[in-house]
C-alpha cells in the first residue's frame, strides 16, 4: 500500500496521483485550455477525447465544454 500523505489531519492525493494530476493539466493546458480549467478539471475529463477534438479544429473551449 502506498503512504498517504497528510495535510492537517486531512488525507491528501498520494504523490503519484499528484503527478499524474500535474501532468493532465500539462496536456490540457497545451491543448489551449486555460490554467484554471485545466487545474480544476484535469481528473475529471479525458484529455485525449478533448485533443482529438481540437486536432479536427474545434476550439479548445468548446472541445472542453463538449467533453466536460
Amino acid at each position: 500500500m502506498k503512504p498517504i500523505l497528510t495535510v492537517a489531519g486531512h488525507e491528501a492525493i498520494d504523490r503519484d496521483e499528484l503527478l499524474v494530476h500535474d501532468w493532465r493539466v500539462t496536456q490540457l493546458t497545451r491543448l489551449g485550455i486555460p490554467g484554471h480549467l485545466a487545474e480544476g478539471a484535469a481528473s475529471h475529463v479525458d484529455w485525449h477525447e478533448i485533443a482529438r477534438l481540437v486536432q479536427r479544429g474545434c476550439p479548445p473551449l468548446l472541445a472542453f465544454s463538449i467533453v466536460r
